[in-house]
């Protein structure tokens, strides 16, 4: 698609600046190439990208503290929402209010944008054609990354289980019924719209204002990552009243790592539904489930 500079250089031919079509198509593609490095490496997290040439001011305090406080308003509205909706409807509702969040503050705008806050899902959440090839692309990578993080942490997380609840009972293994709706339900409804917040919208423009600085296991990480990861936890305090709600602050720093890793959202998407339903399934093995 043609933006309004690629016109602008076609025009310049056309009126006779330009020497020879091959120049004018030189042009065009120096300058589309220059707008693509300038995205996708130093990519912009503004609500739009820079147009090439432009430059992008430094990011201030007041836009860092704005960035919090969109981050603080958000978990307190869904907090809010969770409380007051019937029981049924409070999950569904509580993933309009993130979603509609990232809609408003990321999706909504251009491709790029989309991009550089590692939504686009293979393309599927940007305003791009899709490409069966790209989104199968990854997806393959995104579910071969959670499955290495569940092979590492799912046997910790069952000994911590154990240990936490004082369980003595045997394991049942038969899963509940409904199992694949409750698998479904967690990856689209809570997983998914989290993730799109925390970590797409609020960890990647709190990278912008605070770089990160350090490498962990080849993933760049730092106080963004420990302040969405905060957030969230504190939002999660928020709709139970349960101190113990907070250790979702642990879990998070790895939805969080598997975004700086991945450079998506679909690693850690996956990921945190698949610790949602192991938990989910351990409490109906043992008998735990309310």
């Amino acid at each position: 698609m043609f933006a309004w500079n690629d016109v602008r250089l076609v025009a310049r031919y056309t009126l006779g600046v330009s020497s020879s079509p091959a120049a004018a198509v030189a042009l065009l593609t120096n300058a589309r190439r220059t707008r693509r490095r300038a995205v996708y490496c130093a990519p912009a997290l503004a609500d739009e990208p820079p147009a090439s040439g432009a430059t992008t001011d430094k990011p201030t305090s007041a836009s860092l503290r704005h960035t919090l406080g969109a981050g603080c308003l958000v978990t307190a509205l869904a907090a809010v929402v969770s409380l007051v909706s019937p029981g049924e409807h409070a999950a569904s509702l509580v993933a309009l209010v993130f979603g509609g969040a990232s809609y408003w503050l990321v999706l909504r705008h251009a491709p790029t944008t989309v991009h550089a806050h590692g939504l686009a899902l293979g393309g599927v959440l940007s305003a791009e054609p899709l490409s069966a090839r790209r989104i199968g692309h990854a997806s393959a990578r995104a579910l071969g990354w959670c499955l290495v993080a569940c092979a590492l942490t799912f046997p910790a997380f069952w000994l911590g289980y154990r240990i936490w609840f004082g369980v003595s009972t045997p394991f049942v293994g038969a899963p509940p019924s409904g199992f694949a709706d409750l698998a479904l339900g967690h990856l689209i409804v809570i997983a998914l719209p989290e993730e799109m917040f925390y970590r797409g919208v609020l960890q990647s423009r709190l990278d912008q204002y605070h770089p990160p600085r350090r490498e962990l296991f080849g993933a760049k990480i730092g106080l963004g990552l420990l302040l969405s990861s905060a957030i969230f936890a504190v939002g999660h305090l928020l709709t139970t009243g349960q101190p113990s709600r907070l250790a979702v602050f642990f879990p998070s720093l790895l939805f969080g790592w598997l975004r700086a890793r991945t450079g998506g959202i679909g690693a850690g998407t996956l990921f945190h539904a698949a610790c949602n339903v192991f938990s989910s399934y351990l409490a109906h093995g043992y008998g735990l489930a309310g």
